[in-house]
């Protein structure tokens, strides 16, 4: 663990009940899952009866996303990943990602807590230097996050692994150009500020507008890619 990191500066009885919220709440952040209850125990020095309220009243109030306990993520069978990159093609990930995300958006505008709204606000700018794809699914990912509903999340998290598979992915050999990228973040934010404003008529149909600009990009890819060599299947990346 950091030697810089809060919790080494205050651990047990001296944790105050907003400290420990403030931990595990950034503990539980974007792409992270909290460790088990024993291993939170030992590492805030904390007792259980207190932490479990404490992440009770987290998980009521939206700060963190409802427990796992006794589901295993389908993400990790990697078995089921292959079976669906045999089948699987870029125009069918974008099609099913049409029919899901819409969605997300608008359930995310209803439900979503003001901690998931400065995280998806947060995630809609892509910072200097990070790769294209990897910001661009961390959005989408914090959108099916804030829709609040585990299933529908863990079948996304499958859909965009499959999506992402080298396999399956439009390989691009020069990088994004700035405008989509610009154009892109764009998009999101709009994406985001109707979340803020609890609007999800214009969250859904801002995502959809923005996932037929994604559909486009990949099809000019794959009209490219089959010019070039009309014998090959081409592969996917990140939009």
């Amino acid at each position: 663990m950091s030697q810089n990191t809060p919790m080494d500066q205050k651990t047990g009885e001296s944790l105050s009940l907003d400290d420990l919220r403030d931990l595990l709440v950034d503990m539980g952040g974007p792409d992270q899952d909290l460790p088990s209850e024993r291993q939170l125990v030992s590492q805030l020095g904390v007792p259980r009866s207190r932490l479990r309220r404490v992440l009770a009243e987290l998980r009521a109030e939206g700060e963190l996303p409802p427990a796992q306990v006794g589901r295993k993520s389908v993400r990790r069978d990697n078995s089921h990943i292959d079976e669906l990159v045999s089948v699987a093609n870029p125009s069918d990930v974008i099609e099913l990602r049409m029919i899901l995300e819409p969605q997300f958006a608008r359930l995310a505008a209803i439900r979503a807590s003001m901690l998931e709204i400065k995280r998806i606000q947060r995630s809609a700018t892509s910072r200097q230097g990070e790769d294209y794809g990897t910001a661009d699914l961390a959005f989408h990912r914090e959108l099916a996050r804030s829709s609040r509903n585990p299933l529908a999340q863990e079948i996304y998290d499958l859909l965009r692994q499959v999506g992402t598979d080298s396999r399956v992915r439009l390989a691009q050999n020069t990088p994004p150009c700035p405008k989509r990228r610009a154009q892109r973040d764009a998009e999101h934010q709009a994406i985001a500020q109707a979340i803020a404003d609890r609007d999800p008529d214009k969250a859904e149909a801002l995502m959809r507008a923005h996932l037929v600009n994604v559909r486009k990009v990949i099809e000019e890819r794959m009209q490219s890619f089959i010019a070039a060599d009309p014998g090959e299947l081409p592969e996917l990346t990140g939009q």
